[in-house]
């Protein structure tokens, strides 16, 4: 991935920014404009989700924004906790069988981060249809809405679930540990899964249910695991970044893996490092990985990557496809600003670029 700069900063004079601008989710607006949805921190880690329009040089590269306000305040009481609040890290992709966009995102709530789930018409105002909710699997033998979960993304297009009917998928990350809240302070693992590192996992939502209520975008079953942590890089966890993009070989997923110590109890880890992968899920089963990274396709290099609220951070979570060939890439840097790189995914000769 080549980078491209800096797109956006912290206000030094705005509160609101005070922890940064980070992690945006992205789409284009029926002016063709394209439009980024930061979270931005205040003193506190109050996140609130930005609303910014990206700006353009001669040449097509991104090179700054035009904050436009905010789009979502974590107004909800499940949004909120007693030491802060916080409606972080979305992604959003727009589904055209239902013609609306879908915003996911990590609610900070008064238990452990859930996914948020919202819609809108037309980029400016959201609905939202309350935290994602996924059905009882008798076979994992767990009830997923008692982990934190976050890094969640929907496929822009229907695909089957696992007993073969068209559905639309959300991709997530729970997390397997109890401790915070369990009395034996230990963690229930799905059955067959042997591995309590967290990964990425996919959910479905039948289509003709989300066609007859968009609420249902919000009610999941039939969870699968997709992938786990592999590589040094990524020993520690791994979750899905932006949303897939279709390409000839399946569905091109951009990750960020995880490797270093966490320390409990702490919102902003120092001694992690967060890098980010690429893999290719298969276009008729997307709970089967075809190829991945072995090695990062970006991690933390420049001084604005390796320093800040959390040092050593690259986590990328927006895209805008630039042509069939490039696809732009936006990134949260050292948690306190957004960069931009662009992933050339196939020459001209038709050879796969992306790194295997």
């Amino acid at each position: 991935m080549t980078r491209l700069g800096v797109v956006m900063s912290s206000d030094e004079n705005d509160p609101a920014e005070a922890w940064g601008v980070l992690n945006p989710g992205s789409a284009r607006d029926g002016n063709g404009d394209l439009l980024l949805f930061p979270r931005i921190v205040a003193e506190g880690n109050y996140s609130r989700i930005g609303r910014a329009r990206v700006l353009f040089d001669d040449e097509g590269t991104p090179v700054g924004v035009e904050r436009l306000g905010v789009a979502l305040e974590p107004d909800e009481l499940w949004e909120r906790n007693a030491r802060t609040a916080g409606v972080e890290d979305p992604r959003i992709t727009y589904i055209d069988e239902l013609g609306i966009f879908v915003m996911t995102y990590a609610a900070y709530g008064p238990i452990t981060p859930r996914i948020g789930l919202a819609v809108s018409n037309d980029l400016e105002k959201w609905r939202r249809l309350g935290p994602a909710l996924f059905a009882y699997d008798p076979d994992l033998r767990v009830d997923l809405n008692l982990y934190a979960n976050k890094d969640s993304a929907f496929f822009p297009e229907p695909v089957r679930a696992p007993d073969g009917r068209l559905a639309l998928a959300m991709l997530h990350r729970p997390a397997w540990d109890l401790s915070e809240f369990s009395i034996d302070g230990g963690a229930a693992v799905p059955d067959g899964i042997d591995d309590p590192r967290p990964g990425i996992w996919v959910s479905f939502v039948d289509l003709e249910d989300a066609r007859a209520d968009v609420g249902s975008l919000a009610h999941f079953s039939s969870h699968r695991p997709v992938a786990l942590p592999e590589q040094d890089w990524e020993s520690l966890k791994i979750g899905a970044g932006p949303p897939p993009v279709k390409r000839p070989e399946g569905w091109l997923l951009l990750y960020h893996g995880v490797q270093g110590e966490l320390i409990e109890g702490t919102d902003h880890q120092p001694n992690v490092c967060y890098s980010a992968g690429a893999m290719l899920l298969d276009a008729d089963d997307v709970t089967h990985v075809l190829t991945r990274s072995t090695t990062p396709v970006l991690e933390p290099e420049t001084l604005e990557e390796r320093e800040g609220i959390v040092s050593n951070v690259v986590f990328p979570t927006a895209i805008d496809i630039r042509s069939e060939t490039a696809i732009d890439v936006y990134y949260g840097m050292a948690d306190s600003r957004i960069g931009v790189g662009r992933l050339i995914t196939r020459d001209r000769g038709g050879k796969n670029n992306m790194r295997p």
